[in-house]
């Protein structure tokens, strides 16, 4: 009997809840509950969300209601209708800028206008569903235009802390800062420093006093602070005025040049949209971090996310709002509160409605210096010292800097305009600029070719490879990633041209194997060299003719760029399979050897063919890795434990490496309870062998789908001879019967109901081997010490889906990952 042969069920009388095997398991309605993390998580976010809101707001120049009408339209509508669940919409300070200038050229309500077009915009951006296309803008220029709007944001408020009033522009604000720091004004001087003051030092408090006032939001007490030192002190400071709701400036028709309004329109959706992805895309990561989050919050959905803060966006700006995106300082709190669903994010919006409501006169003390201070430090907070240094390392300081100064002097439209421009000019340059170089060593000529190899290049190329002498061996090393038609012809004459009057040319590149087809050959596709990535070699390869390669003399011209999958080549001499596709091979007779039909026969020929492509392509890419971790041992991140069925490729669906994954494949997936009677001490050794003395810490558990261990269970009847594998499919029992209890919940998966019986079996036994492992001394131990998560997963085979569950008591779901999940 195969034990993992996808087949159905037939007879399910042994379960009392499964009438027919393959009718979908009975919902049960599902209750809205709030989870704590979330209710503190979002009482965090709306303590930092408050002054923030109020502070961007007056450093916009709009109604301060506005402010709070943003945050609370971004907590409720993006956070509701959103696809990134932990990310914080709500005013943000990269849009100051825009919507400055929106104001002092269009006024208040034509501004609301063109922030509910710009929500319209992204509406139909994220029904064409570009995303993604978005993500593709270079990280340069996306922290420029931040870093240049940190300046403008900086230089602005500095003349509301010293007491004054900004100007329109950056450049009349540094003109007219002498003027300002002649007449300074003490009082909103002190009231600023203090503020800045309690924003630096308050998170750097020491001691157990320190980790508890901490909790506290810096930005909160720095604005409270410095409210209660200006009440008590009698300072005359001009202070918030929220004037009545009654009077609130709604959104009115667009009233300017219609260029002007396109303009206005195209750079609010570029800006909410390019933070708002870029920050879920942060939020991914940041949670992917937290212990115990994985598997609990699905990644972010880029397109449903430009949705939500479209609908935030078009609310907003009719209610007199200021534009919304996806704000970082407030995402980053709430997952670092211990948020762990899109509750926190609404919560906190309807605290913010309640606030706006309840407790005017309390905002009404806050001086305006004390928000000017906040939002001129998170100006400067934008200028990040780490992506100057990211971006010199990947050399596109350029980039930053023209994009920085473009927002700077021009505005944020032309300044990524300029940025994108200069991005463009820097890749083109790159393209084009080829570094060739010949020297002699030990009578060994050495042609080195740095970057990509276009027409270009040529002329360089020819005077190089002519200056080698005829009959002298030679190496051509190419060091680059792309290679057009011109170049390989330039290559192949000269290669030709030098074997023919007795010298020898040897290619090699950034992985073994690279080399120019010969005469007669036909050569592979020679325009991607594949380097770091395994894929074949980008000159040709010579099947027989002399070739010393077994796999390639044998015929086989299948490249690991083909499309994986379990396929054959087709020998025309025997009719035997290669390791390829049919009507691929095609390379002359040959006896013997790894290619031949000798006494190893066709399994041993698959083998030894697999291991010599290995050797040949895989082998020098990972050859240092495995070196490193032969020196250093194995230090695997977790312990996977999963089915011996050999459809699944566990590197493959994790895409991890070497290293990375300790591996249990059983029939099954089974973990035998500890000291049964004739029970299993090898998953069990695994299992004490990764937890005490590889530390994993993680351990998940993996089905698949038709898992023939699975039929065989529900096939199963009593008496009969006892096998080996009927003695090791007792341990799989204890699922059949917790299928079968009336009073347990039903495992089940997100979106649709389980197909049959054995579908649902193979998911309830994933629940009842994490039950196993907990059982385990040494599993139970580390998670008392919190030093382990045990997780569960099923994978479809079929539909190529892998499900992660998120709940093992209570609400046992299976989430679907996503393609979106996967970051770009």
């Amino acid at each position: 009997m195969s034990a993992c042969v996808p087949t159905r069920a037939t007879d399910p009388s042994r379960n009392k809840r499964i009438h027919r095997p393959h009718s979908p398991p009975p919902s049960r309605p599902r209750r809205f509950r709030v989870a704590g993390a979330d209710v503190s998580a979002s009482i965090a976010v709306f303590l930092i969300a408050l002054p923030l809101s109020l502070g961007i707001a007056l450093a916009t120049g709009a109604p301060l209601q506005a402010g709070l009408v943003a945050a609370a339209v971004g907590g409720l509508v993006a956070g509701w209708l959103g696809g990134s669940p932990l990310q914080v919409s709500g005013p943000a300070a990269g849009l100051t800028v825009v919507t400055a200038d929106l104001i002092h050229r269009y006024g208040w309500r034509t501004t609301c206008a063109i922030t509910v077009l710009a929500g319209l915009a992204q509406l139909g951006l994220g029904c064409l569903r570009v995303a993604r296309s978005a993500l593709a803008v270079s990280p340069a220029i996306v922290h420029g235009m931040l870093a240049g709007i940190g300046v403008t944001i900086a230089v602005a408020q500095l003349h509301i802390v010293l007491g004054g009033t900004p100007q329109s522009s950056v450049l009349a604000n540094l003109r007219a800062l002498p003027a300002q720091l002649a007449e300074v004004r003490p009082a909103a001087v002190s009231v600023s420093a203090l503020t800045l003051a309690l924003l630096l030092l308050w998170p750097r408090i020491p001691g157990r006093v320190g980790s508890v006032l901490r909790k506290i939001p810096a930005a909160l007490v720095a604005v409270a602070g410095a409210s209660a030192t200006a009440a008590f002190a009698g300072l005359t400071l001009p202070e918030v005025d929220l004037p009545s709701w009654s009077s609130h400036a709604l959104a009115g028709l667009p009233d300017g040049p219609v260029l002007g309004l396109v303009a206005a329109v195209l750079t609010t959706t570029l800006v909410c949209s390019v933070q708002s992805l870029l920050g879920a895309v942060a939020v991914d990561k940041m949670a992917a971090g937290r212990p115990g989050l994985t598997g609990r919050v699905r990644r972010s959905n880029l397109d449903r996310e430009l949705l939500g803060q479209g609908a935030a966006n078009i609310v907003s700006g009719s209610l007199g709002g200021l534009p919304v995106a996806g704000v970082a300082v407030r995402s980053a709190a709430n997952v670092n509160a211990g948020a762990v669903s899109r509750n926190s994010t609404m919560l906190h919006g309807v605290l913010v409605v309640i606030a706006a409501l309840l407790m005017v006169p309390v905002l009404e003390l806050i001086p305006l210096a004390s928000l000017a201070a906040l939002v001129m430090a998170v100006g400067i907070q934008m200028v990040s010292l780490h992506h100057i240094r990211t971006v010199t390392r990947h050399r596109e300081v350029l980039v930053y800097a023209v994009t920085t100064l473009g927002v700077v002097v021009f505005g944020v439209l032309e300044g990524v305009t300029l940025g994108i421009a200069v991005a463009v000019a820097v890749a083109l340059n790159r393209l084009a600029r080829t570094r060739i170089t010949h020297d002699e060593l030990e009578g060994v000529h050495h042609v080195h070719v740095r970057g990509q190899l276009t027409f270009l290049a040529v002329p360089r190329l020819s005077r190089a490879l002519h200056l080698v002498p005829q009959g002298a061996q030679v190496v051509v090393e190419l060091d680059g990633s792309f290679m057009d038609h011109a170049a390989y012809e330039a290559l192949h004459d000269w290669q030709s041209t030098h074997t023919a009057q007795g010298g020898t040319v040897e290619l090699t590149g950034r992985r073994a194997g690279v080399r120019i087809a010969e005469p007669g050959e036909v050569p592979a596709a020679h325009t991607a060299l594949g380097v770091g990535t395994g894929r074949g070699s980008a000159l040709g390869a010579r099947p027989g003719a002399g070739s010393t390669d077994p796999a390639t003399s044998a015929g086989c011209r299948c490249s690991p760029w083909t499309p994986w999958r379990n396929h054959q080549c087709e020998d025309p001499r025997s009719g035997s399979s290669s390791g390829g596709d049919p009507g691929e091979s095609g390379a002359p007779p040959q006896t013997g050897g790894v290619g031949g039909t000798g006494p190893s026969g066709p399994s041993g020929h698959e083998l030894a063919r697999g291991i010599s492509a290995f050797q040949r392509h895989t082998a020098p890419l990972v050859r240092s890795e495995l070196a490193r971790l032969a020196r250093e041992g194995q230090r695997p991140s977790q312990l996977f434990l999963t089915c011996a069925d050999s459809r699944l490729v566990t590197s493959m669906i994790t895409s991890s490496g070497p290293g990375d994954l300790f591996v249990v494949r059983n029939v099954g997936n089974l973990v035998p309870l500890p000291g049964e009677e004739s029970g299993d001490d090898s998953v069990a050794a695994a299992i004490e062998y990764a937890v005490d003395v590889l530390n994993v810490r993680s351990i998940t558990v993996c089905g698949h789908s038709g898992c023939g261990a699975m039929q065989a269970l529900l096939n199963s009847e009593p008496g009969g001879a006892r096998t080996p594998l009927k003695r090791w499919l007792r341990h799989g029992l204890p699922s059949l019967e917790r299928m079968a209890d009336d009073s347990r919940p039903w495992a089940r998966l997100a979106g649709r109901a389980p197909a049959d019986a054995v579908e649902q079996l193979c998911l309830t036994n994933v629940v009842q081997q994490l039950e196993h492992l907990r059982a385990h001394e040494s599993v139970a131990r580390a998670l008392r010490e919190r030093a382990l998560e045990l997780h569960g997963m099923y994978f479809h085979v079929g539909e190529a889906q892998a499900y992660l569950l998120t709940g093992v008591s209570g609400d046992e779901l299976f989430d679907h990952v996503e393609a979106a999940d996967v970051p770009a």
